[in-house]
């Protein structure tokens, strides 16, 4: 599916919310039609000014460059030390001098934020950190507190600077992912190799991959083997060995010999592409809290610029020496002290700090809301194969009635027509030449097709029941994966296959009860012997075999109504589980590398098969949860304390600076702790 997302990291991480997420309710489980939770509107991923009605970023680094930051800083320096240490008379008692000053100081980190206010106040946006600035800057000159006012607006500048850095630190795992993009692709054309841009480079056309480079399209090797790093895809630093006809993703790096391949993508549809647009989208889904955050200060700010109103106006009522210069400083403190940046910074930074730290984990959230579920998981309900195991199937044991030769070429010109591992492993111990007719899958039971003229039916024994076709009683007894085969409608022989599973699976397991996790179940369409079996080995609480796509949909949504309070996740491949992935709270994508359906699907990735990430992912939520809370307190108590103050005359301007722009670095320096945080 074609996506028309302008792909970028830019340093917004707050942008339009107009979507309901899941994490405002377990049953509107996507802010998005289910078939495709990858539809966003095209506008959440352009730019914008800031605009409180549609929760802008807080970034205003750019406003001011360093050189005329370092300015202001020089300018309000010497006057202080002009007016306090060295008290020139020239400078003390000349007013008009002064305000030249401190004015030329100003203008540079005043401007742009007047600015700001102007705009938003046109737009009917009158309460918001800009205007609050604004008049408590302004306020001080008019009264005579020439440096206060300077400070105020070269701290809130540093702050801004300093925040535009750290939300770039906690982009920094995530935006590595744009550096692995290709430039160019060196392809076959007229009987040579030339080099285009890889947009430009169409499915089915030769591609040339040096040592030491990247390849730059999907696409299936045609050389006899070949090496590569994928870490930037999977976050796996040790080599990957793929033979030819292997399919090898765009953004692996080519370690050993000259290779060639053939795509089977464009450019566009690439998997890397769809994990660059999956980023992008990452900062349009907002937690709860973060939602919660917003609104708080889009009703807090116009609150305590009344506030500060009544601080200046109402002591004329009650105190006897009343001065106006005196309430009206305690009102322009009281302003600064109320800004809401350090929240509606804080907060947001640190959802997507812990989804940088995820990435670097190799796990990918589609969103902050995801994050947010993830750390209130309860229950995990996993598919079992490819998800716990290995999804590596081996021919065992073929029994028939008719010629094995003829049998195992006939089911395996069926099989050729399925994705399914285990057709796969049939695939390659049978190659066959036989060309399968008519073939369609009967869901969750096998195929139907024709071959040499007759009609074969192959795959579980739910699939003979419905054409009324008895087996021998012994098949039901069969503990391993079983393909029964019927011929014109007669039960012909059977092949096992075995799998094998996950070396970390069962780590996995202990690691997710150790994380809290009450519930455990796998549901499988695999034959239910073999699904208890694998529950029984990996001490997993419940299982249930033998089921169809819609009944793995039937027992999520009954776990729903018996865990009503819970989140609770399904961990499938993303291609046979999309339907219970898009009902459960958080769809989980296991071994995401190369899986359309898994990225297009799931709300978390996760880039290798390992089960045990999904521990890791749950760690890191909690993590996130608990530097997010920890934000929140600070600024709300240093605030509340530092407003009381301010209103009683005991705090200045420069405990307001310290309450605002203080504050909030403190905010932003906890939540970019989570990229120094090892996750095993």
């Amino acid at each position: 599916m074609a996506h028309t997302h302008k792909i970028c990291c830019s340093s917004e991480i707050n942008q339009n919310d107009s979507c309901t997420s899941k994490s405002n309710s377990h049953q509107d489980n996507h802010c998005h039609d289910q078939g495709d939770k990858n539809n966003f509107d095209q506008h959440n991923s352009q730019p914008h000014k800031h605009n409180h009605d549609e929760d802008h970023d807080h970034n205003h680094g750019e406003m001011t460059n360093n050189s005329v930051l370092i300015v202001s800083l020089l300018l309000l320096f010497t006057g202080l030390i002009l007016t306090h240490i060295v008290k020139a008379e020239w400078f003390v008692n000349n007013t008009l001098l002064q305000i030249l000053w401190y004015g030329t100081a100003y203008l540079p980190v005043g401007f742009p934020v007047i600015k700001e206010a102007v705009e938003l106040g046109g737009k009917g946006n009158f309460f918001n950190e800009f205007s609050l600035m604004a008049i408590a800057t302004v306020g001080a000159f008019a009264i005579g507190e020439y440096p206060e006012g300077v400070a105020v607006m070269i701290f809130y500048t540093i702050g801004e600077l300093f925040q535009e850095k750290a939300v770039n630190k906690a982009k920094g795992n995530i935006k590595a992912l744009l550096d692995i993009r290709p430039k160019e692709a060196t392809v076959y054309r007229n009987n040579k190799f030339v080099i285009v841009n890889p947009e430009d480079v169409k499915i089915g056309e030769k591609i040339q991959v040096k040592v030491g480079e990247k390849i730059p399209l999907d696409g299936q090797l045609l050389t006899n083997k070949g090496s590569f790093n994928t870490s930037a895809l999977t976050g796996e630093s040790k080599p990957s060995t793929f033979t030819q006809g292997d399919i090898v993703l765009t953004g692996m790096i080519n370690l050993q010999n000259v290779i060639e391949i053939q795509t089977t993508k464009l450019y566009q549809d690439s998997s890397l592409a769809k994990i660059l647009e999956m980023v992008q989208e990452a900062s349009s889904r907002k937690a709860t809290t973060e939602l919660y955050i917003r609104k708080f200060a889009k009703i807090y700010t116009p609150i305590v610029f009344f506030l500060a109103v009544a601080v200046t106006i109402l002591p004329t009522l009650f105190v006897e020496n009343y001065e106006f210069k005196d309430w009206l400083y305690r009102a322009l403190v009281f302003l600064v002290i109320s800004c809401p940046c350090a929240l509606v910074i804080s907060v947001p930074l640190g959802y997507f700090g812990g989804i940088g730290a995820a990435s670097k984990n190799g796990i990918l959230f589609k969103g902050s809301n995801y994050l947010e579920l993830m750390a209130k998981l309860d229950v995990v309900v996993m598919d079992k194969t490819g998800t716990l195991t290995e999804g590596v199937f081996k021919v065992q044991k073929v029994e028939t009635s008719i010629d094995q030769h003829n049998f195992t070429q006939i089911v395996s010109a069926i099989e050729k027509q399925s994705t399914h591992p285990i057709a796969k492993a049939i695939n390659e111990t049978f190659p066959t030449d036989l060309i399968a007719q008519d073939v369609h899958e009967i869901t969750g039971k096998g195929l139907k097709g024709v071959v040499n003229s007759t009609t074969a039916l192959v795959g579980n024994t739910a699939l003979l029941k419905q054409f009324d076709i008895k087996y021998p009683d012994v098949i039901d007894d069969i503990v391993e994966s079983i393909v029964v085969v019927a011929l014109e409608n007669e039960y012909v022989g059977y092949i096992t296959i075995a799998d094998q599973i996950k070396v970390d699976a069962k780590s996995a397991i202990t690691q997710m009860k150790d994380c809290g996790v009450i519930q455990t179940i796998i549901l499988s369409g695999d034959k239910d012997s073999i699904t208890q079996k694998v529950a029984k080995e990996l001490a997993i609480d419940n299982a249930y075999g033998g089921l169809l796509p819609e009944d793995k949909v039937a027992k999520v949504e009954e776990l729903k109504h018996t865990y009503p309070n819970s989140a609770i996740a399904f961990v499938g491949d993303g291609i046979n589980d999309a339907p219970v992935l898009a009902l459960s709270d958080i769809g989980i994508a296991m071994g995401g590398l190369g899986s359309d359906a898994a990225i297009e699907t799931a709300d978390v990735v996760i880039q290798t098969d390992q089960p045990s990430k999904i521990a890791t992912g749950i760690r890191i939520a909690r993590e996130t949860r608990k530097i997010v809370i920890q934000n929140i307190v600070l600024a709300l108590t240093v605030k509340i304390i530092v407003l009381i103050l301010g209103a009683g005359g005991i705090a200045n301007m420069w405990e307001a600076v310290f309450a605002d722009v203080g504050v909030a670095l403190l905010a932003i320096l906890n939540a970019v702790r989570i990229q120094r945080m090892t996750f095993k």
